[in-house]
């Protein structure tokens, strides 16, 4: 299901965190680590599986890669939890 890896993604609370920065707008990798008390491989794999999930997107300038939130990554849970507001 699309909305596991989604809401494994965000179980992490660092993750959880740079999705949330980066609501505010794109950063790159060395922004991210300079925002947090991450190291630059840790924000990297946290980046990845953000991406892998659909929740966010990068773009390379030169060296540096930008990410950002991808707006339909979600899509599906809000779509999933919009399901349950009956109850």
């Amino acid at each position: 299901m699309v909305e596991d890896k989604r809401f494994q993604a965000l179980a992490d609370p660092s993750r959880r965190a740079i999705f949330e920065s980066l609501t505010r707008g794109e950063a790159a990798v060395k922004d991210l680590t300079a925002r947090f008390d991450i190291s630059q491989p840790a924000v990297s794999q946290h980046l990845a599986t953000l991406k892998d999930a659909g929740l966010v997107n990068g773009r390379r300038e030169g060296r540096c890669v930008y990410y950002r939130v991808e707006p339909r990554g979600m899509k599906p849970l809000i779509d999933w939890i919009a399901h349950y507001r009956a109850f």
